[in-house]
């Protein structure tokens, strides 16, 4: 049985050994953790795990409040945030982990809620675990292919529109950190608004995730000019202990005829492999990322309430979230027509006062 210890998050040694593991993510950093803490307010949390006198690893996650009830997540959904949960020895029992995980965080951490997202956690992992989970679906590449395979692995139209953005002239650049987060941004809201919808992020995340994990050198910032030297597209990439993840990437509707975006993933994977990384994960799923040649992931994104109730107004919540994004989008969309309107109007007026 695991014994679990609550420790000081401003102690280093925690999270040193944390770091230091290879089966850790960047998402378990002292730095992603600072970033979270900066733009969810949340407090996050570290804990020991023991089995008799032997330690065998370690729990990272963070207690966010929600309507008086504490909530620890690892991560939690909004959080734009992938695995976290348990850095642990080769022989531990994960399953027994979780299970004391859960007891520890009803009963000694107050938690009414709690959500684990572990990458080494399976879905018959969790068959005499009582908790409820959706699959985390996603792509994951095998950068230890040659480049000509990996290349070779991506769809028919993914090749040609890397070959089209070569032959017209896009150029792709690891991007300095000043003013990329507005840049990004400015990119990201016109690809929502194409969609009727707004960002589900502000810029200050941006800015936020940059300050912390760039600095530390777990982040890879990417950007696509045209011939011209405009910027057109941009993605972000934390990566560490051999992977990268796609976090997010934007570009300007008008050049998205270059194909911009197909080349900045290629770059990225390329730079990755360069540079010792054995696997991109997509971050998630939707269907545009299976051009890139990956195999399906599915993680078990498990939740466990200590009151039944919780489940229904989790369900609620996540439903107000939707519906916000979608009036607002729609709201912005009606702004910028009637905004269009009035300009046309008043150089109608203009015309007619000045023929």
């Amino acid at each position: 049985m695991y014994r679990f210890e609550l420790l000081n998050v401003e102690d280093d040694g925690p999270w040193n050994a944390v770091q230091a593991h290879e089966s850790s993510t960047v998402f378990q950093t002292r730095a992603w953790m600072a970033f979270l803490a900066a733009t969810q307010g949340a407090v996050p949390v570290i804990l020991g795990i023991r089995e008799g006198s032997r330690a065998v690893g370690h729990f990272v996650g963070l207690i966010v409040e929600r309507f008086g009830l504490r909530i620890l997540g690892s991560p939690f959904p909004g959080w734009t945030t992938d695995y976290m949960g348990f850095v642990l020895e080769a022989d531990s029992c994960r399953v027994s982990a979780l299970q004391g995980l859960f007891d520890f965080a009803f009963e000694r951490l107050g938690c009414a809620h709690v959500e684990v997202m572990d990458r080494q956690l399976t879905t018959q992992d969790l068959t005499h675990v009582r908790a409820k989970y959706r699959l985390y679906e996603g792509f994951a590449v095998d950068l230890a292919l040659d480049e000509a395979t990996l290349f070779k692995n991506f769809t028919s139209a993914c090749r040609r529109c890397i070959r089209k953005a070569d032959k017209d002239g896009v150029s792709v650049e690891v991007a300095a950190a000043e003013g990329f987060a507005e840049d990004y941004f400015e990119q990201l809201k016109e690809v929502f608004a194409k969609q009727g919808l707004v960002p589900t992020y502000g810029l200050d995340r941006v800015k936020q995730l940059i300050e912390h994990l760039h600095p530390a050198g777990h982040l890879l910032l990417v950007r696509a000019r045209d011939r011209r030297g405009r910027s057109i597209a941009t993605g972000i990439f934390p990566f560490r202990h051999g992977v990268m993840y796609f976090w997010g990437g934007a570009s300007w509707r008008e050049f998205q005829i270059l194909r911009p975006n197909q080349a900045l993933h290629w770059f990225a994977m390329k730079y990755a492999k360069a540079h010792g990384i054995h696997t991109y994960d997509l971050g998630g799923g939707g269907e545009y990322k299976r051009q890139y040649g990956g195999r399906e992931i599915r993680i078990p994104w498990i939740r466990k309430s200590k009151y039944a109730w919780m489940e229904s107004a989790r369900t609620l919540a996540q439903s107000a979230v939707r519906v916000r994004q979608q009036v607002c989008g729609q709201w912005r969309q009606l702004f910028a027509k009637s905004r269009t309107l009035s300009i046309t109007r008043q150089q109608a007026a203009a015309t007619i006062t000045n023929p």
